[in-house]
């Protein structure tokens, strides 16, 4: 590892399958940091900030699977470092193990306040510094698990509702800071009802399985998400999407659901399933909530079905200005 002091460096060999965990050591000491990487080289990728507010933006940039931290450094220290962590909700959940040199109960007992889930005492015992690090990686591991299977919609296998619900506002804010566009998109099957009652409920799960499938592989950007939003609704959020990008992506949905040829009998308007949409974008106002951007869409959706169905109907936060695709 190079020993030029650097504010955010990747250290070790490139990612295997055997090296997916990232591992962020913080200290303003390079030796320190060079120790640490010699403990974990092999297992883990090693990244490595040597202050307080480096760690910080390595880790609302790309947040790591657990951080190394320590508690005494120059500008900012670890527990400050910590408790940001801690407090904002793109990084609330990265275990943070303190490394201290100091060995009082009130300094335990600050590590424990500001956020860390262990601490370990310098000089380090490699072997116990390693099995905490193991340790708080499985239960994060395990609890990554479980999230990740509470906000899966048990049917169609995307996103639910409720991950839907904690995205929103956690995007809308991002795009309030940044000044950046963000598009929404609220769908709707075409007389659903009446496929269930022509081809029964089993073909009906069949056919929400295939679209939402099929809306996910439309949507390519890894920032996008597709969730079912409830029955035979969908909803996506896309986030530095202004309304002509968001507009083009909602007829690219439309016309990904009718490409599945799905035969619909009872469809007034076409031969095969379709959609209709409402879609809203633009850069979010101080006052812009969830609910806002829900209830214009919503609005936007009802009138493409006022209008035939089968067509999306779009519109610009900033203008107001309709647009309708058939």
């Amino acid at each position: 590892m190079p020993t030029t002091t650097l504010n955010a460096l990747a250290v070790g060999p490139e990612l295997s399958a055997d090296r997916s965990l990232r591992l962020l050591v913080v200290d303003d000491q390079t030796a320190n940091i060079q120790a640490v990487y010699q403990v974990f080289t092999g297992s883990y990728t090693v990244f490595m900030a040597n202050s307080g507010p480096a760690a910080l933006a390595l880790c609302h940039e790309n947040p790591p699977d657990l951080v190394l931290l320590d508690v005494v450094m120059p500008q900012m220290d670890g527990l400050e470092v910590c408790r940001r962590l801690k407090a904002s909700e793109r990084t609330s959940n990265i275990p943070v193990i303190f490394v201290t040199g100091g060995n009082s109960t009130s300094e335990e007992d600050a590590c424990w306040e500001a956020g860390g889930v262990d601490f370990v005492s310098k000089p380090i015992n490699p072997l116990t510094l390693r099995n905490r690090v193991r340790a708080h990686l499985t239960l994060k591991l395990q609890s990554d698990v479980l999230r990740s299977l509470a906000f899966v919609d048990g049917l169609t296998g995307i996103a639910n509702r409720r991950q839907f619900d904690e995205q929103l506002p956690v995007e809308i804010g991002r795009c309030k800071r940044m000044s950046l566009p963000l598009g929404l998109i609220l769908l709707d099957i075409d007389f659903f009802k009446r496929y269930n009652d022509r081809y029964g409920h089993q073909a009906g799960d069949a056919c929400l399985r295939q679209v939402a499938m099929a809306l996910r592989a439309t949507l390519a950007r890894p920032g996008d998400l597709v969730a079912r939003y409830g029955g035979e609704e969908f909803v996506c959020i896309l986030p530095n999407t202004p309304l002509e990008g968001a507009l083009r992506i909602g007829t690219k949905l439309e016309a990904a659901v009718r490409a599945l040829e799905i035969e619909h009998q009872l469809s007034d308007v076409a031969t095969v399933v379709s959609i209709s949409g409402g879609i809203v974008a633009g850069v979010p106002p101080p006052d812009c909530e969830p609910a806002t951007l829900l209830a214009q869409a919503d609005r936007l959706l009802y009138q493409a079905k006022q209008e035939g169905r089968a067509r999306v109907k779009a519109e610009s936060l900033a203008t107001a200005g309709i647009v309708t695709v058939t």
